[in-house]
Protein backbone atom coordinates (compact mmCIF):
# COMPACT_ATOMS: atom_id res chain seq x y z
CA UNK A 1 0.00 0.00 0.00
CA UNK A 2 1.63 3.29 -0.98
CA UNK A 3 1.61 6.05 1.44
CA UNK A 4 -0.99 8.21 -0.43
CA UNK A 5 -3.33 5.33 0.10
CA UNK A 6 -2.48 4.70 3.52
CA UNK A 7 -3.59 8.86 4.03
CA UNK A 8 -6.65 8.63 1.76
CA UNK A 9 -7.72 4.93 4.59
CA UNK A 10 -6.59 6.81 7.33
CA UNK A 11 -8.70 10.31 6.50
CA UNK A 12 -12.01 9.60 7.38
CA UNK A 13 -10.92 8.79 10.81
CA UNK A 14 -9.71 12.46 11.24
CA UNK A 15 -11.55 14.76 13.18
CA UNK A 16 -11.00 17.75 16.12
CA UNK A 17 -11.27 16.59 19.31
CA UNK A 18 -12.16 18.73 22.72
CA UNK A 19 -10.09 16.74 25.28
CA UNK A 20 -9.75 17.37 28.86
CA UNK A 21 -6.54 17.06 30.38
CA UNK A 22 -6.10 13.87 32.81
CA UNK A 23 -2.54 13.87 33.65
CA UNK A 24 0.18 16.17 33.30
CA UNK A 25 3.74 16.32 34.82
CA UNK A 26 7.61 16.37 34.13
CA UNK A 27 9.32 13.37 33.70
CA UNK A 28 12.64 14.90 33.89
CA UNK A 29 14.33 18.61 33.64
CA UNK A 30 13.33 19.03 29.45
CA UNK A 31 10.03 16.78 28.95
CA UNK A 32 6.76 16.53 30.05
CA UNK A 33 4.22 13.91 29.79
CA UNK A 34 0.57 14.98 28.90
CA UNK A 35 -2.71 12.78 28.85
CA UNK A 36 -5.89 13.69 27.87
CA UNK A 37 -9.41 12.17 27.63
CA UNK A 38 -11.79 12.13 24.38
CA UNK A 39 -15.18 11.05 24.15
CA UNK A 40 -14.04 9.72 20.85
CA UNK A 41 -12.25 5.96 20.25
CA UNK A 42 -8.48 7.66 19.46
CA UNK A 43 -7.37 3.96 20.51
CA UNK A 44 -9.22 2.52 17.73
CA UNK A 45 -8.03 4.61 14.81
CA UNK A 46 -4.63 5.48 16.21
CA UNK A 47 -1.58 3.59 14.67
CA UNK A 48 2.13 3.97 15.62
CA UNK A 49 4.18 6.52 13.93
CA UNK A 50 0.64 8.86 13.55
CA UNK A 51 0.55 12.09 14.83
CA UNK A 52 -1.90 14.90 16.14
CA UNK A 53 -1.87 18.58 15.61
CA UNK A 54 -2.18 20.65 19.22
CA UNK A 55 -3.78 23.57 19.87
CA UNK A 56 -1.59 24.86 22.63
CA UNK A 57 -3.33 27.02 25.08
CA UNK A 58 -2.60 30.80 25.17
CA UNK A 59 -1.40 32.58 28.53
CA UNK A 60 -0.74 36.60 29.43
CA UNK A 61 3.04 36.08 28.03
CA UNK A 62 2.57 33.75 25.47
CA UNK A 63 0.10 33.37 22.19
CA UNK A 64 0.70 30.74 19.87
CA UNK A 65 -0.91 30.75 16.72
CA UNK A 66 -0.35 28.02 14.83
CA UNK A 67 -1.44 24.45 16.59
CA UNK A 68 1.88 22.14 16.69
CA UNK A 69 2.24 18.82 15.63
CA UNK A 70 2.90 15.98 18.29
CA UNK A 71 3.30 12.40 17.93
CA UNK A 72 1.43 10.01 19.74
CA UNK A 73 3.43 8.29 22.37
CA UNK A 74 0.51 5.83 23.79
CA UNK A 75 -3.10 5.14 23.68
CA UNK A 76 -5.55 3.22 25.90
CA UNK A 77 -6.13 1.79 28.20
CA UNK A 78 -9.24 4.06 28.36
CA UNK A 79 -10.74 4.33 24.23
CA UNK A 80 -10.25 7.89 24.50
CA UNK A 81 -7.39 8.39 26.31
CA UNK A 82 -4.50 9.53 24.63
CA UNK A 83 -0.73 10.14 26.04
CA UNK A 84 1.77 12.90 24.64
CA UNK A 85 5.55 13.09 25.17
CA UNK A 86 6.99 16.50 24.59
CA UNK A 87 10.48 18.84 25.38
CA UNK A 88 9.84 22.44 25.90
CA UNK A 89 11.57 24.32 24.24
CA UNK A 90 10.01 27.02 22.16
CA UNK A 91 6.33 29.30 22.19
CA UNK A 92 4.11 26.46 21.48
CA UNK A 93 5.47 24.25 24.28
CA UNK A 94 5.90 26.36 27.04
CA UNK A 95 2.73 27.57 26.75
CA UNK A 96 1.40 23.62 26.97
CA UNK A 97 3.20 23.05 29.53
CA UNK A 98 1.50 26.16 31.73
CA UNK A 99 -1.86 23.56 31.25
CA UNK A 100 -2.96 22.39 34.48
CA UNK A 101 -4.61 19.10 35.04
CA UNK A 102 -8.87 19.08 34.66
CA UNK A 103 -8.62 22.18 31.93
CA UNK A 104 -9.48 21.57 28.26
CA UNK A 105 -7.30 21.28 25.15
CA UNK A 106 -8.29 20.80 21.44
CA UNK A 107 -6.57 18.18 18.93
CA UNK A 108 -6.95 17.08 15.38
CA UNK A 109 -5.92 13.96 14.29
CA UNK A 110 -4.62 10.73 13.88
CA UNK A 111 -2.62 12.06 10.95
CA UNK A 112 -0.18 10.89 8.50
CA UNK A 113 1.19 7.46 7.67
CA UNK A 114 2.50 4.33 10.05
CA UNK A 115 5.42 2.28 10.25
CA UNK A 116 5.55 -0.64 8.06
CA UNK A 117 5.28 -3.43 10.73
CA UNK A 118 4.18 -7.25 10.05
CA UNK A 119 3.81 -9.05 12.92
CA UNK A 120 5.60 -12.23 11.10
CA UNK A 121 8.88 -9.87 12.10
CA UNK A 122 11.65 -11.73 13.85
CA UNK A 123 13.70 -9.22 15.21
CA UNK A 124 13.26 -5.27 14.84
CA UNK A 125 15.47 -2.87 16.05
CA UNK A 126 15.28 1.31 16.56
CA UNK A 127 17.61 3.60 16.81
CA UNK A 128 15.83 6.90 18.84
CA UNK A 129 17.36 10.30 20.32
CA UNK A 130 15.49 12.83 22.28
CA UNK A 131 11.82 13.47 21.78
CA UNK A 132 11.99 10.87 18.78
CA UNK A 133 11.86 8.27 21.65
CA UNK A 134 8.69 9.00 22.15
CA UNK A 135 6.98 8.47 18.63
CA UNK A 136 9.03 5.11 18.11
CA UNK A 137 7.37 4.28 21.68
CA UNK A 138 3.64 2.89 20.22
CA UNK A 139 5.70 0.96 17.75
CA UNK A 140 7.77 -0.72 20.82
CA UNK A 141 4.62 -1.65 22.42
CA UNK A 142 3.61 -3.22 19.07
CA UNK A 143 6.62 -5.44 18.51
CA UNK A 144 6.72 -6.59 21.98
CA UNK A 145 2.75 -7.23 21.77
CA UNK A 146 3.29 -9.74 18.82
CA UNK A 147 6.15 -11.56 20.28
CA UNK A 148 9.18 -9.57 18.18
CA UNK A 149 12.43 -9.53 19.76
CA UNK A 150 13.32 -5.60 20.15
CA UNK A 151 16.73 -4.32 20.24
CA UNK A 152 17.06 -0.50 20.88
CA UNK A 153 19.58 2.14 20.74
CA UNK A 154 19.15 5.27 22.33
CA UNK A 155 20.84 8.32 22.45
CA UNK A 156 20.79 11.17 24.78
CA UNK A 157 22.89 14.22 25.63
CA UNK A 158 23.52 13.15 29.20
CA UNK A 159 22.22 9.49 31.03
CA UNK A 160 19.85 11.95 33.05
CA UNK A 161 18.15 13.06 29.52
CA UNK A 162 17.87 9.71 28.63
CA UNK A 163 13.96 8.10 29.32
CA UNK A 164 14.78 4.35 28.60
CA UNK A 165 11.98 3.34 30.94
CA UNK A 166 9.39 5.52 29.65
CA UNK A 167 10.33 4.40 25.75
CA UNK A 168 10.30 0.45 26.82
CA UNK A 169 7.18 0.47 29.33
CA UNK A 170 7.98 -3.09 30.49
CA UNK A 171 8.78 -4.29 26.85
CA UNK A 172 11.81 -6.42 26.94
CA UNK A 173 14.28 -5.47 24.50
CA UNK A 174 18.59 -5.65 24.25
CA UNK A 175 19.32 -2.50 25.38
CA UNK A 176 22.38 -0.45 24.29
CA UNK A 177 22.68 3.54 25.89
CA UNK A 178 24.81 6.24 24.09
CA UNK A 179 25.69 9.67 25.39
CA UNK A 180 27.23 12.77 24.16
CA UNK A 181 28.42 13.29 27.74
CA UNK A 182 31.06 10.76 27.18
CA UNK A 183 31.29 10.39 23.27
CA UNK A 184 29.84 7.19 23.37
CA UNK A 185 27.03 9.03 20.64
CA UNK A 186 29.67 10.28 18.27
CA UNK A 187 28.79 9.39 14.89
CA UNK A 188 32.10 6.74 14.71
CA UNK A 189 31.34 5.00 18.17
CA UNK A 190 27.57 4.61 17.12
CA UNK A 191 28.48 3.33 13.85
CA UNK A 192 30.82 0.40 15.30
CA UNK A 193 28.19 -0.62 17.64
CA UNK A 194 25.89 -0.91 15.39
CA UNK A 195 27.74 -2.78 12.31
CA UNK A 196 28.59 -5.02 15.40
CA UNK A 197 25.14 -5.67 15.90
CA UNK A 198 24.27 -6.19 12.47
CA UNK A 199 26.71 -8.20 11.94
CA UNK A 200 25.72 -10.79 14.70
CA UNK A 201 22.20 -10.75 13.64
CA UNK A 202 20.61 -8.19 11.45
CA UNK A 203 17.15 -7.96 12.08
CA UNK A 204 13.68 -7.41 9.94
CA UNK A 205 13.22 -4.31 9.82
CA UNK A 206 15.32 -0.80 11.67
CA UNK A 207 13.88 2.46 12.35
CA UNK A 208 15.03 5.55 13.09
CA UNK A 209 13.72 9.27 14.90
CA UNK A 210 14.98 11.86 16.27
CA UNK A 211 18.52 13.06 14.65
CA UNK A 212 19.45 13.78 11.30
CA UNK A 213 23.07 12.55 12.19
CA UNK A 214 22.06 9.28 12.80
CA UNK A 215 19.60 9.19 10.06
CA UNK A 216 22.50 9.97 7.33
CA UNK A 217 24.28 7.49 9.09
CA UNK A 218 22.24 4.69 9.06
CA UNK A 219 21.53 5.40 5.21
CA UNK A 220 24.93 4.71 4.64
CA UNK A 221 25.12 1.70 6.77
CA UNK A 222 21.85 0.09 5.27
CA UNK A 223 23.46 -0.05 1.85
CA UNK A 224 25.78 -3.19 3.13
CA UNK A 225 22.44 -4.82 4.61
CA UNK A 226 20.16 -4.64 1.61
CA UNK A 227 17.75 -7.11 3.15
CA UNK A 228 16.85 -4.92 6.49
CA UNK A 229 14.09 -2.70 5.62
CA UNK A 230 14.60 0.85 6.98
CA UNK A 231 12.12 3.62 8.09
CA UNK A 232 12.35 7.05 9.45
CA UNK A 233 9.97 8.99 11.30
CA UNK A 234 10.69 12.53 9.92
CA UNK A 235 10.62 15.47 12.17
CA UNK A 236 9.32 18.63 10.89
CA UNK A 237 7.56 21.86 11.30
CA UNK A 238 4.45 22.51 9.56
CA UNK A 239 1.26 24.46 9.54
CA UNK A 240 -2.02 23.07 8.36
CA UNK A 241 -0.57 19.09 8.97
CA UNK A 242 -2.62 17.62 6.25
CA UNK A 243 -1.26 18.59 2.42
CA UNK A 244 -2.38 21.92 2.38
CA UNK A 245 0.09 24.58 2.86
CA UNK A 246 2.81 22.88 1.62
CA UNK A 247 5.37 23.85 4.43
CA UNK A 248 7.09 20.94 4.93
CA UNK A 249 8.15 19.53 1.76
CA UNK A 250 11.61 17.87 1.55
CA UNK A 251 13.18 16.32 -1.12
CA UNK A 252 12.98 12.18 -2.12
CA UNK A 253 14.56 9.80 -4.30
CA UNK A 254 12.44 7.51 -5.44
CA UNK A 255 14.27 5.13 -7.83
CA UNK A 256 16.23 7.99 -9.16
CA UNK A 257 13.39 10.35 -9.53
CA UNK A 258 13.62 13.20 -7.09
CA UNK A 259 10.43 14.18 -5.67
CA UNK A 260 9.44 17.10 -3.15
CA UNK A 261 6.80 15.01 -0.75
CA UNK A 262 4.74 16.32 1.89
CA UNK A 263 5.58 14.87 5.71
CA UNK A 264 2.35 15.51 6.74
CA UNK A 265 0.82 13.69 4.25
CA UNK A 266 3.27 11.21 2.48
CA UNK A 267 4.80 10.78 5.79
CA UNK A 268 5.89 11.35 8.41
CA UNK A 269 6.89 8.17 8.01
CA UNK A 270 9.34 7.53 4.83
CA UNK A 271 12.25 4.91 3.91
CA UNK A 272 15.90 5.73 5.00
CA UNK A 273 17.12 4.90 2.02
CA UNK A 274 15.20 7.52 -0.11
CA UNK A 275 15.92 10.58 2.10
CA UNK A 276 18.08 13.37 0.27
CA UNK A 277 20.82 13.67 2.63
CA UNK A 278 21.78 17.64 1.83
CA UNK A 279 18.53 18.56 3.31
CA UNK A 280 18.05 18.73 6.93
CA UNK A 281 14.97 18.54 8.67
CA UNK A 282 15.88 18.54 12.15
Amino acid sequence: MSNNDCFQRNAQSVASHRCEVAEHRWVNARYKYLRLAAAADLVGVTRPGQFYQLRCPGTDALQPFLLRPMSVYGTGPEAGSIEFLYNVTGVGTRALAALEQGGHMEIVGPLGNTFGFEPGFRHVMVVARGVGLATMAPLVRQAAAAGVRITAILSARRPEDLMSEQFLRGAEAGLHCVYDSDGSASVESVEALLRRLLDADAPDALYTCGSHRLLMLLQRLLADYPQVRGEVAMEQRMACGMGVCLSCVRLFDREGDKQFLRVCREGPVFPIREVVGEVEFG
